[in-house]
């Protein structure tokens, strides 16, 4: 049985179901195809964050941001390694896809936190799962949009004359059939933090690592792609996540008291790093230190400065969860968590002096997160460590792509018929990440890439 339709979707997660919803509400026939027996992929799995600037939210807050800010911290945070005509297109297209997903039900929470990479506060959040099924029942209702699950494409098919896109062979209910775009096919298929050969050969440094996302994220797409000569960006900075307990499995987020004022100290009592780096950032220097795992130390005042409203805020309830190691002195916590007491109570010390002269001499961190926050001491009993180590939940990295999501080969030119959009993707984040711009590039680069086929010409 093969199946003809005008633009096939393949991976039904946040970008694939907003490419299908944009191409839909263009009038285009979509086929969407989810490998897993459940949509939603690694989006669904996220912490809900999505990078926006100018928005109501913002305002309601006083907060001032633009298009051109954000565009200036995503370069600045991916030091220059990103793909400046992508960050336009993510900066230029951000403010009207988050009212379009507003008008597709979207609810956004009133809070606004300032996080890794942003100078004023723009994570916007919404839970995850429920975004993708809204925008997945908003594509349904249109009867313009067919969802095939437990389908897995295997290969990309190409016409004879032009090398043109035009299918992909599916496997589905024991059998291998073609599914057919005539406009494009567009590949929204994930990343491929669950395939450790492939983590292994960009990113031997991750091996340690602990790897969370979607258990699709095989990297068929990057595969399929990569088969017709398709170009490759950011590989070289996949990145772990830092903060992730490294025993605890019922939390799967990281949790970043670093970004509220802690310090992160290794298995020596010492700071090794700003800590108000990116998050990424922070997860190469934690997998260099001892047993990949260090501790984020921090007192009762930042404790109580966390926000339950955001998951990787929520300190109050790791507390409850006894994932918080506590001590009422430096000594004990230092006791408790088997690193030299001396090298704690003079790493704590030494940092409180850097926060009064207004200078850490040692690592330059200025702010909380980087450049949003004042400085803390860590002084108040009782005294928290936090185990953390690196985790993968994406690999931020892969194809190449024009700002209208055409994937690029290596000779720099179009693959015709082909699109790409989501964690498939490179080219964005470039060295580091913004917090929000994962699932941000999900959502903006989708639409866009749904406009494109909308443009293309039917075979």
């Amino acid at each position: 049985m093969d199946i003809r339709t005008e633009l096939l979707v393949v991976g039904g997660g946040l970008a694939g179901f907003a490419a299908a919803l944009t191409a839909a509400e263009a009038g285009l026939d979509v086929v969407v195809l989810e490998k897993q027996p459940e949509t939603g992929g690694s989006s669904a799995m996220s912490g809900g964050c999505l990078a926006f600037a100018g928005t109501d939210i913002q305002r309601s807050h006083g907060i001032e941001d633009s298009s051109d800010l954000l565009f200036k911290d995503l370069r600045e945070v991916g030091q220059f390694e990103n793909d400046e005509a992508l960050v336009r297109a993510y900066a230029d297209e951000q403010l009207a896809t988050y009212e379009w997903l507003k008008d597709c039900g979207a609810e956004f929470n009133s809070i606004i936190e300032a996080a890794s990479g942003q100078s004023v506060p723009r994570a916007h959040t919404v839970d995850p799962a429920d975004l993708v099924r809204q925008l997945a029942a908003r594509a349904k209702a249109t009867g313009k949009v067919k969802l095939i699950a437990s389908a897995r494409a295997t290969r990309l098919l190409h016409g004879n004359a032009e090398r043109r896109v035009v299918a992909a062979a599916v496997e589905h209910e024991g059998s291998c059939i073609t599914v057919s775009g005539s406009r494009a096919v567009l590949l929204a298929s994930g990343g491929f933090c669950r395939n450790a050969k492939l983590v292994h050969r960009f990113a031997p440094q991750y091996d340690a690592a602990i790897f969370i996302g979607g258990d699709g994220n095989e990297g068929d797409g990057l595969r399929m792609a990569w088969a017709l000569g398709a170009d490759f960006r950011d590989m070289a900075y996949i990145k772990g996540t830092y903060g992730k307990h490294p025993t605890d499995e019922a939390n799967q987020h990281s949790c970043l008291a670093v970004y509220k004022g802690a310090i992160a100290v290794n298995q020596n009592g010492k700071r090794y790093v700003d800590e108000s780096l990116s998050y990424k950032l922070l997860g190469d220097a934690c997998m260099l230190q001892p047993y990949s795992t260090t501790y984020q130390i921090l007192d009762q005042n930042i404790l109580e400065s966390g926000d339950n409203r955001v998951r990787i805020m929520d300190f109050e309830r790791r507390l409850d969860e006894g994932l918080f190691i506590q001590a009422d002195s430096l000594e004990a916590l230092a006791e408790k968590i088997e690193i030299p007491a001396d090298a704690l109570i003079q790493t704590v010390a030494r940092y409180n002096h850097f926060v009064d002269q207004g200078v850490d001499d040692d690592f330059g961190r200025k702010r909380l997160v980087h450049r949003h926050g004042s400085l803390r001491r860590i002084e108040r009993a009782p005294f928290y460590a936090y185990p953390s180590t690196a985790v993968v939940f994406g690999t931020y990295c892969g194809l190449c792509v024009d700002a209208s999501m055409r994937v690029i080969d290596v000779f720099g030119q179009p693959i015709s018929g082909l699109l790409a959009a989501g964690e498939v993707v490179g080219g964005l984040h470039g060295a580091a990440y913004m917090t929000g711009s994962a699932l941000g590039k999900a959502a903006i680069f989708g639409r866009i890439a749904g406009r494109t086929a909308s443009r293309e010409a039917a075979r």
